[in-house]
């Protein structure tokens, strides 16, 4: 049986180490590919364009829009955030489970139009943990931080919509349930309805056969 890729949404609480996760499951297992979204907020120190994020304007980012080129898009905090479609399609086409790091609003539009979309979300062990990270980042303010958590209580009343919650205490043990999570997820009924309608094909040929 022929494998096939898994697009999956990974979606958290600003601070809640998304990105330090993805950069572990990536570093661990060869099976996936990381989706790059296209924003137009400004680069973080140590950022660089075409590795975290592509960083475009705000005119280059709408007349992709436009193209159709995006699976999705949505404002967060003042700026766009979207996920480009020709590498996310490419990537499922060579069996490889895609993920796609971006927030509630986008996740949901994407289940909407991909069904067999993996819902996942990254929390943290508590709330003062959230803030700590975030404070412990050192590159937002105030205002910022306030924001962050404001979004991450709305955020909250969402999470119910995903398939797992994953809570990132512990890098390494959190990164091996993500990964076994997923690799579970490849056998559901769902995901394998051309395997299941062979097999029904062949179980009622071998009974004509067999004159049952």
């Amino acid at each position: 049986m022929k494998r096939k890729g898994i697009l999956i949404v990974v979606s958290g609480f600003s601070g809640a180490g998304k990105g330090t996760l993805m950069k572990k499951l990536m570093e661990t297992y060869d099976n996936y590919a990381l989706s790059i979204s296209m924003t137009t907020r400004q680069p973080r120190q140590g950022e660089t364009d075409g590795k975290e994020y592509f960083f475009v304007t705000e005119e280059a980012f709408l007349q992709k829009v436009s193209q159709e080129g995006l699976i999705e898009y949505a404002q967060y905090c003042g700026n766009y955030y979207g996920t480009p479609r020709a590498y996310v399609e490419k990537q499922l086409e060579a069996g490889k489970d895609v993920i796609l790091e971006i927030e509630i609003q986008g996740a949901l539009k994407v289940k909407e139009r991909f069904p067999d979309t993996l819902l996942l979300f990254v929390m943290p062990p508590s709330a003062a943990e959230l803030e700590k990270r975030l404070r412990g980042r050192g590159t937002e303010t105030e205002e910022n931080i306030s924001k962050r958590l404001q979004r991450a209580k709305e955020e909250a009343e969402g999470i119910e919509n995903y398939d797992f919650i994953v809570i990132n205490d512990n890098l390494e043990s959190c990164t091996e349930q993500m990964h076994s999570i997923i690799c579970a997820a490849h056998y559901t009924p769902d995901r394998n309805a051309e395997f299941i309608c062979d097999i029904r094909k062949e179980l009622e040929e071998g009974m004509k056969r067999s004159g049952m």
